[in-house]
Formats: structure tokens, sequence, C-alpha cells
């Protein structure tokens, strides 16, 4: 290949026949291996279960209609989010009385190891994200609380 340089060494992500090409997970192929929560699911894209990434976890999370996560972080991962469809809410913060909601189109970014608690706002449809994380899907679950204890939980419209 004329004028083609390769500025730095990326032989670790060759294939089979020391080719260093894409991968492709296509839809409806993506491995079922990820951390799961009750009335999440986690569908990885790229992840180091089925590609060469070292240093990410990018998939999808779909929230049953009215679902609320146990708290929870996840570990030393920063992750970000996108809503794909949707209405989301997080709980964070001391006895997590903080939250945001977020609609479609929004972004967010969780510190690492911040607890906090995961909701679909809309008590008849499904919430869908789009994450990332970095190093990889982290998921660690912590005691959870009454639903009478998340401020404007139980009576949001």
């Amino acid at each position: 290949m004329d004028g083609y340089v390769l500025e730095g060494d990326n032989t670790r992500y060759a294939n089979e026949h020391g080719l260093v090409v894409p991968v492709v997970t296509r839809r409806g192929e993506e491995p079922g291996d990820t951390s799961q929560s009750e009335g999440a699911t986690r569908v990885s894209g790229v992840s180091i279960q089925h590609t060469p990434a070292t240093k990410l976890w990018f998939g999808q999370v779909h929230n049953l209609a009215g679902y609320r996560s146990a708290p929870h972080h996840h570990g030393e991962a920063e992750t970000g989010g996108y809503v794909l469809s949707g209405r989301a809410r997080i709980y964070f913060g001391e006895k997590f009385v903080d939250y945001y909601d977020f609609a479609e189109g929004d972004w967010v970014f969780v510190p690492p190891f911040m607890p906090h608690i995961e909701c679909n706002l809309d008590r008849n449809d499904p919430l869908t994200w789009m994450t990332c994380r970095t190093p990889e899907n982290i998921v660690v679950n912590l005691p959870d609380l009454p639903d009478d204890q998340l401020r404007d939980w139980s009576t949001r419209p």
C-alpha cells in the first residue's frame, strides 16, 4: 500500500490469519454472557468476550416498563450512556435523594464507583440505552431499598 503508514503497533489485534481487520457483530448475533440485572437486559456489541477489545464494553441496555434497578455501581469503569428511546431517571447521592431525568437523545456520564439507581420512568413502554464502559462491563449490585424511600418514584406520572 503506497503512502500508508501505520503509527503504533496494533498486532495484538490480529486475527487467526495474522491480519488486523475490523470485527463486526451482526444484529441478533450478540453474545448473551454479559452482566445482567433483573429487568435490565445488557446486549454486548463490542467487548472482551467476543472481540479483541481490551479496554471497552459497548452495548445496548433494555429496561422493562416501570423498571427500577437495585442500587449498584460499575467499579472502576467509566460509563457513558445515551437514551435511544424512552424516559429514564438516575438516582444518586446520599441515600439516593438526588436524581436526573433523561429523554430520548440525552447523554450521561457516570463516574467510577458511584452508587446509583437506574429507572424507566414510563409505566407502559420500555427504555433503551446505548452504553459504553471502559475497561469492561462491571456491575456491582448493592443492598436494595424500598420504592417509598426514593423521592418522587411512586408519584411519577
